[in-house]
């Protein structure tokens, strides 16, 4: 399915170039067929809304209620490690494990209140301690767990650069200790989540795997404690591209839940909406559709029809259907969606989740011909915004840009005018006139301009566009390919020199190589335009070397799309 109109979501920047309005990215010359290049083949991505659900945990994670002093934490949190030997002592590993969960509530708290610099001298306190444990030759599951509070603190805190040495500290440790170990599961469940947050999918892997392997011995197979780790593990295959092992990991967590919970239990949503998210990213939008309508019915059972939470589900089930092709479908499904949203009062009117359901049904609704409907739906994104945030608001901008969009499909091009213009006034008074993010509305307008054959101001906004993007990007990133080749497109038909254009044109070729291989189906357009010039420069050589390079790029994408 070929996407014909890309809006923004109210939480996209307007400096995510790959989401560039599609229906606005085209120029046609007065003497021949031409079309600006769009640097991503744009293809609709599903939005999903996650329905919030109950959390699966072995323990419970506590509010922050602790009000001691960090200098206490400091002492009380170490302290235990400083007497503790390995031991079985269930009610001594107890207290243990409550230090800890008051260490980190205490970091919690602290990074709550914006004190991030006294919880780093609370964690490092802690580590200093812990590490003097370790260089005497203590090197248990109180160290571990120890360590394993600091780089959860540290994530907290949201500095990363100490988690990875962390983690091998645990690593090492966990390595020589037994499966038996009291707290093992835990801080192995931990430490698969930060090597998962950081990239590690391999070691995230390894570590879920034998928190699962701890749980099954200790309690089975069957058990619900296992859903948590095995929620990660999937989550871990899935980021490491095993999809049919992340797949298989999910359908193992459902059968668990329904043995234990029933097949109509609040529980299953969670990862009943996993595995639909990456079916429907994997391509399999049918198989999707069935995890989606099985959270559908389990909440209409639950809360009935007209809960909010069925519409969140129905917006998913929506985002499915239309990825497998069954459009008009989707759109029915949407919009009753959203009456069941709103009719429920489930969010606010404002809320920025209902806002870009609204935003997705609008970009749906254009692209199986309802463009009109679509209109009204972003006409009401904007009402809403300028009576809560005011006319002035930069917040206005995506919603002017998406409506601008919308009539310059229609093709009422003075209308779009007005609504960038508007836009742009916004943002040079909220961000200056020469910030990189008035250069998508900017760029816009010049396509705009250029389509009310007003191509001599369209050239010298794209000229602008062209400056700021190489100041703030510079000279060979994609923002500036994407500008070179508007305004390439804008001086074909104002009749500039071909060798100059073409000079730019292999700019925007060497760009998009960079960027996307030498052989990526975005070249296409491009060596087309390529071609077209050296055609008309006669310059039969280098005409026969670039076609032919086009003809293999061609081939090898028809017989992609013919398996």
């Amino acid at each position: 399915m070929v996407s014909s109109i890309s809006l923004l979501s109210s939480t996209t920047l307007l400096t995510k170039w790959a989401s560039q309005l599609s229906s606005q990215s085209s120029i046609s010359p007065r003497d021949s067929t031409w079309q600006c290049v769009c640097f991503r083949n744009q293809k609709r991505k599903p939005v999903l809304y996650l329905i919030p659900a109950r959390h699966f945990l072995s323990t419970p994670v506590d509010s922050i209620t602790s009000s001691e002093t960090a200098s206490t934490h400091v002492t009380s949190g170490v302290s235990e490690v400083e007497r503790s030997t390995p031991s079985n002592n269930v009610n001594e590993m107890k207290e243990f494990e409550m230090e800890l969960q008051e260490l980190f509530n205490e970091v919690k708290a602290m990074v709550k209140m914006g004190k991030e610099r006294d919880a780093m001298d609370l964690l490092r306190a802690n580590y200093v301690a812990v590490k003097e444990e370790m260089d005497s030759g203590l090197k248990g599951i109180e160290q571990a767990a120890v360590l394993d509070i600091i780089a959860l603190g540290y994530m907290a805190v949201g500095d990363l650069k100490p988690v990875r040495a962390l983690l091998d500290m645990i690593n090492k440790i966990v390595d020589n200790l037994e499966d038996s170990e009291p707290l093992l599961d835990s801080v192995l469940m931990h430490a698969g989540s930060m090597y998962s947050a950081i990239g590690r999918f391999e070691n995230a892997i390894l570590a879920q795997q034998r928190a699962v392997r701890i749980l099954e011995n200790r309690y089975g197979k069957c058990n619900t404690l296992l859903v948590t780790p095995l929620l990660g593990l999937a989550k871990s295959f899935a980021s490491d591209g095993k999809a049919t092992k992340a797949v298989g990991v999910y359908e193992r967590t459902v059968t668990i839940l329904e043995r234990n919970r029933g097949s109509e239990s609040e529980d299953l949503v969670v990862p009943l909406f996993s595995l639909g998210k990456l079916l429907l990213k994997e391509g399999k939008a049918a198989e999707a559709e069935i995890p989606f309508t099985r959270i559908i019915n389990i909440y209409k059972k639950i809360y009935g029809e007209k809960d909010g939470r069925v519409g969140m589900a129905m917006c998913s089930l929506a985002n499915a259907k239309c990825s497998k092709g069954d459009a008009d479908e989707a759109v029915d499904i949407y919009k009753n969606a959203l009456r069941i949203i709103k009719d429920s009062n489930y969010m606010a009117i404002d809320n920025s989740v209902l806002e870009n359901m609204r935003i997705d049904l609008a970009e749906l609704l254009h692209f199986v011909g309802r463009g009109d409907e679509g209109r009204e739906l972003l006409e009401e994104c904007l009402l809403i915004n300028e009576r809560l945030k005011g006319k002035n608001h930069p917040s206005m901008a995506t919603h002017l840009i998406n409506l601008a969009a919308s009539y310059s499909r229609s093709k009422n091009y003075v209308e779009a005018e007005r609504l960038l213009r508007t836009c742009l006034d916004i943002m040079e008074k909220s961000v200056g006139s020469d910030d990189q993010s008035v250069t998508f509305p900017m760029l816009n307008l010049a396509v705009t301009l250029s389509q009310l054959n007003r191509d001599e101001e369209a050239e010298q906004i794209a000229i602008k566009v062209l400056r700021i993007r190489e100041n703030a990007f510079g000279k060979d990133s994609l923002p500036v390919g994407e500008a070179l080749d508007c305004l390439v497109s804008i001086q074909a038909r104002l009749g500039r020199d071909d060798e100059e254009l073409l000079e730019l044109l292999k700019r925007v070729m060497m760009i998009q190589e960079k960027e996307f291989g030498p052989s990526a189906q975005e070249l296409i357009v491009t060596l087309q335009k390529i071609v077209h010039f050296l055609d008309k420069l006669e310059m039969k050589d280098e005409k026969f070397k670039f076609r032919r390079r086009l003809a293999l790029i061609r081939e090898r994408y028809k017989q992609s799309l013919s398996f």
